[in-house]
């Protein structure tokens, strides 16, 4: 059974995620943390659970979610995987928060490229890819048939949805990733979302302004 530790970090309250099995062996989705401070929340987690990590998984490359890429090289001497697609993101990371008033280094870009059709396996646990482009290009996210969770980054949050206004996003794509790949799982799953608390499919399905089977409001 998976176990799943959720860890707001940096201004943008981005989650990251820890995720581990009756194996120790973890991964990390989304390394938003954005600090020493900040890692050193993830390095006592996994010291304190006996963890191994074993992988480290983006649900897609705007710098908020990416921050941590460069403690996992400097710790871990671990890359970080995504849709190559998201390459484009890592390469303007530092014009996309100067829109928000912020200096940021460098964000490295992903090492190892994943795409939907694969799975991610650690210990006794594999979360299948969808590919769900609409927020931005290499948007993805990981699903666990075995304990009901999807991990929907920004496609999808409790009550709202990924915003379509930033390079590459278009709300018609957005719809139908959600519609057609996360809407097709059942109504009990836990959406995990990248900013904010959690919810679930038939919640979204029944309480969302944006979507309603498909329909705007």
């Amino acid at each position: 059974m998976i176990q799943i530790k959720i860890l707001p970090f940096n201004p943008f309250q981005c989650n990251c995620y820890v995720l581990w099995d009756e194996t120790k062996e973890a991964i990390i989705v989304d390394p938003s943390f954005s600090s020493e401070q900040e890692y050193q929340v993830i390095a006592r987690l996994l010291q304190s659970e006996g963890l191994t990590l074993k992988g480290v998984y983006n649900t897609h490359c705007h710098f908020d979610h990416c921050f941590g890429a460069p403690f996992l090289k400097e710790h871990h001497q671990m890359d970080y995987a995504a849709h190559k697609d998201g390459i484009q993101f890592t390469e303007n990371a530092a014009k996309q928060a100067a829109v928000y008033g912020m200096q940021i280094a460098e964000i490295l870009p992903p090492q190892i490229f994943i795409d939907e059709g694969e799975s991610i396996k650690f210990g006794n646990s594999e979360l299948e890819i969808l590919n769900t482009p609409g927020h931005a290009d290499g948007s993805l996210c990981f699903v666990s048939h075995s304990d009901k969770f999807v991990i929907t980054g920004d496609v999808l949050f409790r009550e709202s949805i990924g915003r379509t206004d930033l390079p590459t996003g278009d709300l018609d794509v957005l719809l139908a990733s959600i519609n057609n790949k996360l809407f097709q799982l059942p109504g009990d799953f836990v959406v995990y979302p990248g900013h904010g608390p959690q919810s679930s499919i038939a919640h979204e399905q029944a309480n969302n302004p944006f979507l309603h089977f498909g329909e705007v409001h």
